[in-house]
C-alpha cells in the first residue's frame, strides 16, 4: 500500500544544497549546470550517428530501428539504476556515504538547481561501461546506432529530470509525468523510479495506485 505518511521525506527545496567534499576541486565536481550533459554528448551521439550512416553506409530505416531499440534499452537501464543502485540502503557508514553522494542528497534536497543533471566525472564512465557492454551483443554499424540512442535517452532523463523539478507543464502527459516523479519524492520514494518514461513501474508494479 502506497505510504501516505505525513513524515517529512526532504531537508530542504531550496534551489542550493549541502558541501559535499572537504575538496574545492571535488564540490565544484560535483554542481553541474543543466545545459553540460548536451555539450559532452551531443558531439559523441553525431559522431556515432555519422560513422553508421555515411561511414559504414548503414541504411537510414536500419539506423532508425536501432538507435529506437537503443532509446528504449536507456528507459530500462535508468529505472534499474534508479532502483537498485540509487535507492540501494547500505548499512555501512561508507556504504551510506556514498549513498548519500550519488542520490541522498537529491532527496535531502530534491530542487537543488545544480544537482539534478548526472556529473560527467560519473557519467563518463558509465557512458564507456555501457558502450563496452553494447560492444559485446551489437556488431558494427549496428552498435554505431543503437548506442547513440542510449545516450540520446539519457539526455532526455537528464534534461527531463531538471524540468520535472523546474518547470510547469501545459502538456496534460508531462504534467502526469512530473506528478509520477514528485509522488517520488514527496509522498512515497519505494515507488515511481522511472524519471523520463512510467512505463516499466507500470510493468515491474512499482507504480503509484490510482488517486
Amino acid at each position: 500500500m502506497e505510504n501516505m505518511s505525513m513524515e517529512k521525506k526532504y531537508v530542504s527545496n531550496a534551489t542550493g544544497s549541502v558541501r559535499m567534499f572537504r575538496s574545492n576541486a571535488l564540490e565544484s565536481l560535483s554542481k553541474v549546470p543543466f545545459y553540460v550533459p548536451l555539450l559532452v554528448y551531443v558531439p559523441v551521439i553525431l559522431f556515432f550517428a555519422g560513422k553508421a550512416l555515411w561511414g559504414m553506409g548503414m541504411a537510414g530505416w536500419a539506423f532508425a530501428g536501432y538507435f529506437a531499440g537503443g532509446l528504449l534499452s536507456w528507459t530500462l537501464i535508468e529505472y534499474v539504476l534508479h532502483r537498485f543502485v540509487f535507492h540501494y540502503a547500505p548499512r555501512s557508514a561508507w556504504g551510506k556515504r556514498m549513498h548519500f553522494i550519488f542520490h541522498g542528497v537529491h532527496h535531502d534536497y530534491p530542487n537543488d538547481a545544480k544537482r539534478l543533471v548526472m556529473p560527467p566525472a560519473a557519467s563518463i564512465p558509465l557512458a564507456c561501461l555501457f558502450y563496452l557492454l553494447f560492444d559485446l551483443v551489437l556488431p558494427a554499424p549496428q552498435l554505431f546506432a543503437a548506442f547513440p540512442g542510449m545516450l540520446t535517452g539519457y539526455l532526455v532523463y537528464d534534461l527531463g529530470h531538471y524540468a520535472l523539478h523546474h518547470h510547469a507543464f501545459k502538456s496534460p502527459l508531462l504534467r502526469r509525468l512530473k506528478k509520477h516523479h514528485m509522488r517520488h519524492h514527496y509522498t512515497d520514494p519505494a515507488r515511481g523510479f522511472g524519471v523520463s518514461s512510467a512505463l516499466w513501474d507500470k510493468i515491474f508494479g512499482s507504480d503509484y495506485p490510482p488517486k
